[in-house]
């Protein structure tokens, strides 16, 4: 893994990856793609507008032109719930794939991803706790407590695991791994107690845990947001230390780097992306795993350029994911987005561990 964080030179360098000028043009490329997808999103639905009604009535809104009740009532739909998922889904894949890339280049893992700490495990045991106890519709402010115990639950399980890793007084690579993994085997067990003992609420917390985004509103954005931008702009200002810190513990100290606070601050930032996005999506596997290894075929190893375009890749596929969840089933119904991402991720992260033969992973 340390190979293929390394920063790599032009000589011999694959000739997909883009440097200097070409960058820009790609990010260019990558945002007008994220434009295509929520446009392409913003007409999928049980309730039919044309692409062409829809600019339509955005121009006459605008316009201040009088609005029919129909022509207002296709407005509402759009803003109140198309709008608000297509930016939620964006949010929160580009936030799992910011968190994703962090995560691989500190714990010098090409299988880490955003749930390698338990903090999934910790927001899935919050949510069904709120669940089983029959408060998941109380309003907090004008949101249920699911949200909230879902994140509450993902910031205490990051603690339990911060402490069994004993970050700050010595690090192992796989110290957190393994301290992630004893900690969501717990909360694992713990969630199927609740779901043998409080069966009233066994779909109703198998549904959160599959991830989904159904009746998500502009309430649960801004709850994600804040947690979500914080986090991802500390990665993106960290990007030049995560380089230093990918090349290994002794280097990145030789280089002048203060290992332990700056893996700590990475570390904590990634894992709050990772608990604002599970607290409002539920458990979403494979895009913070998938994402960061495919735009670094592009881009290469330095987290300068790969953070950036890991975000909008992220953002785009878990936009197009969830479109796919609504639009393949009949009226009414819809597939939970995190099977849509477990059945593209898993063959799709085959394939690349086949064509890439070590050159993105040791």
């Amino acid at each position: 893994m340390t190979d293929e964080i390394r920063l790599s030179s032009k000589r011999g360098a694959p000739p997909w990856l883009v440097y200097g000028s070409g960058y820009p043009l790609l990010l260019l490329g990558l945002t007008v793609l994220l434009a295509l997808v929520v446009i392409l999103a913003a007409g999928v639905g049980p309730y039919k507008i044309s692409y062409l009604h829809l600019f339509g009535l955005l121009r006459d809104w605008l316009g201040g032109v009088p609005l029919t009740p129909a022509d207002r009532t296709a407005l509402a739909v759009f803003f109140h719930i198309r709008l608000a998922r297509i930016l939620l889904a964006g949010l929160v894949g580009g936030g799992l794939a910011l968190a994703g890339a962090a995560f691989q280049g500190i714990l010098l893992n090409p299988l880490a991803d955003p749930f390698t700490l338990g903090v999934a495990s910790g927001a899935a045991f919050g949510a069904s706790l709120a669940l089983s106890l029959g408060v998941g519709t109380v309003l907090w402010g004008s949101l249920g407590l699911v949200p909230f115990s879902a994140f509450v639950g993902a910031v205490a399980a990051l603690g339990l695991v911060l402490t069994l890793g004993a970050v700050a007084v010595g690090f192992q690579h796989g110290t957190l791994i393994l301290a992630g993994v004893i900690v969501s085997a717990f909360l694992s067990s713990l969630i199927s107690l609740m779901k043998f003992l409080f069966a009233d609420s066994l779909s109703a917390i198998v549904f959160w845990i599959m991830g989904s985004f159904s009746a998500r509103t502009w309430d649960h954005l801004f709850f994600a947001l804040p947690y979500i931008l914080v986090g991802g702009l500390i990665l993106v200002f960290y990007a030049r230390e995560l380089n230093l810190l990918s090349l290994g513990d002794a280097p990145a100290q030789q280089l002048g780097l203060a290992v332990s606070r700056v893996r700590l601050i990475l570390l904590l930032a990634a894992s709050l992306i990772t608990a604002g996005a599970v607290a409002v999506s539920g458990i979403i596997g494979f895009v913070g795993l998938i994402v960061p290894h495919l735009v670094r075929l592009l881009v290469g190893p330095d987290h300068r350029r790969l953070l950036p375009a890991a975000g909008l890749t992220g953002a785009a596929l878990l936009i197009a994911a969830d479109t796919l969840a609504r639009g393949l089933m009949p009226y009414g119904q819809e597939i939970p987005v995190g099977i849509i991402t477990a059945l593209l991720g898993g063959p799709f992260f085959c394939y690349l561990l086949k064509v890439t033969k070590g050159q993105t992973m040791a």
